[in-house]
């Protein structure tokens, strides 16, 4: 039996690219890991349903209960380890890490990016306000990039990154959903299993 690397997704929100992972995973695209664990900073994130549905275990810290992000962070950085956890993969996570997490798991932390880094990523950068910097500036390309995480916002190394066409008369939310179609629920299951592999060869 292949040895699968165990994955722990974080979200904040709907969970569409977990549900992408999982999608994934259950096809047999992610031959060398397993979503063992989701993690939410938001008790009411749907994405916590969606691993429900998928069997996979869930572990809650609310930014209302947990308000010190210090503390919240220990908290999820002790579960990763009893896990023991392989891989970290941010999708919708919207608590910024800090470099004591990324270096906890150097290498094995992975986000998903509406942009093609390095345009329109860095503080300031996430959900909607990607897309509509992005129309603002009259690109006529955008897209995804699934990068590794480290103490800089987006400023990790790129593992994947996908174009999108821009189309007459797009919206920051038609934008958005194309981005996530075509790009962001391709190449993040597909960087989840790179990774996976690279980490199963030590």
């Amino acid at each position: 039996m292949l040895k699968k690397v165990p994955i722990a997704v974080l979200c904040s929100g709907g969970g569409t690219n977990l549900q992408a992972i999982l999608d994934a995973e259950a096809a047999g695209n992610i031959p060398s890991g397993r979503v063992a664990l989701v993690v939410s900073d938001n008790a009411n994130a749907f994405a916590l349903e969606r691993a429900k549905k998928a069997g996979v275990e869930i572990a809650v810290f609310d930014r209302k209960q947990v308000s010190d992000r210090k503390e919240r962070e220990a908290r999820i950085l002790a579960l990763l380890r009893e896990k023991q956890i392989g891989l970290v993969i941010l999708a919708g996570f919207m608590t910024i890490l800090s470099e004591n997490f990324t270096r906890a798991f150097e290498n094995r932390i992975i986000n998903v990016h509406p942009s093609l880094i390095p345009s329109f990523c860095g503080p300031g950068y996430y959900g909607l306000k990607v897309h509509e910097a992005a129309l603002a500036r009259g690109v006529k390309v955008t897209g995804a990039t699934v990068h590794y995480v480290n103490e800089v916002c987006d400023g990790g190394p790129i593992i994947l990154q996908k174009a999108v066409n821009v189309e007459e008369g797009d919206t920051p939310e038609t934008l958005q959903k194309r981005v996530m179609r075509e790009a962001e629920w391709k190449i993040l299951p597909a960087a989840a299993e790179l990774v996976c592999k690279k980490l199963l060869q030590g």
